[in-house]
């Protein structure tokens, strides 16, 4: 009974701060006027680039402490990751042929999947100035995060019986379905316009060729760094085959 108490107790204030961070303003524009810049609050939170991206139950309980928070109500399913209708749409069939194929049809049909499904990785390469400290520190505060939400999960006895119960597990099943989905369609339809030579985003993002290194014919060839190569497996001269010569005249 105590443990019941507590859960509700729980739930009841994650709905409250959930609610209250709806509430919120949004950040002004920018370029916007500087009389809007002045009334706008400055305490107001930076809104997510990704914002409408489909987020499955593992990344939304590691978004920020208020998705943390959130755990134990994704468990009960009071709260859903809501699926766009595009996503929803690939799901019937990724492979499906669009009914024009120009390279502006094809724009249109891709943009809405990087709004669900966030930019391509084509679009956004990882850093290469990025060491191992930095992906250190985000693996850090995702684990941090997820501690915290596995804290409020054990608050649910039997919590994978009221996973199935109440529709949670398969509502996360769907989710990932879908966003498996959208990648399918979204590669398909850049690969008709990569055969069209289309533009992005309508075509991968390629990269640039390297330019070939430039020579100098006066100079000699540059030094192998491996040192001369010898065969695996040298032949001695008296097993070596002969080759057969012809008549000489």
């Amino acid at each position: 009974m105590r443990g019941t108490l507590l859960l509700a107790a729980f739930c009841g204030a994650t709905l409250a701060g959930a609610a209250s961070a709806r509430q919120q303003p949004s950040p002004p524009l920018l370029g916007a006027p500087a009389s809007t810049l002045a009334n706008a609050p400055q305490d107001s939170p930076v809104q997510p680039i990704d914002q409408g991206r489909i987020k499955s139950t593992s990344e939304a309980n590691r978004e920020g402490i208020t998705g943390a928070m959130q755990a134990p109500l994704r468990d009960v399913n009071i709260v859903r990751t809501k699926i766009p209708r595009v996503l929803l749409e690939a799901m019937d069939d990724p492979y499906q042929r669009p009914a024009r194929a120009s390279c502006d049809a094809l724009i249109a049909l891709v943009q809405p999947l990087d709004v669900a499904l966030g930019e391509d990785i084509d679009r956004n390469p990882p850093g290469e100035n990025e060491d191992l400290m930095d992906r250190g520190r985000k693996a850090a505060g995702g684990a941090a995060l997820g501690a915290v939400a596995s804290a409020a999960q054990d608050m649910i006895p039997m919590r994978g019986w009221v996973r199935k119960l109440t529709g949670a597990e398969r509502h996360d099943r769907l989710v990932q379905s879908a966003i498996a989905s959208g990648a399918v369609r979204r590669a398909y339809l850049k690969g008709l316009g990569e055969a069209r030579g289309c533009n992005p985003p309508a075509t991968p993002q390629h990269k640039p060729p390297a330019e070939p290194p430039v020579v100098d014919p006066g100079m000699p060839p540059p030094r192998d760094p491996y040192g001369p190569r010898k065969p695996r497996f040298p032949i001695n001269k008296q097993e070596a085959p002969t080759v057969p010569q012809g008549p000489r005249y």
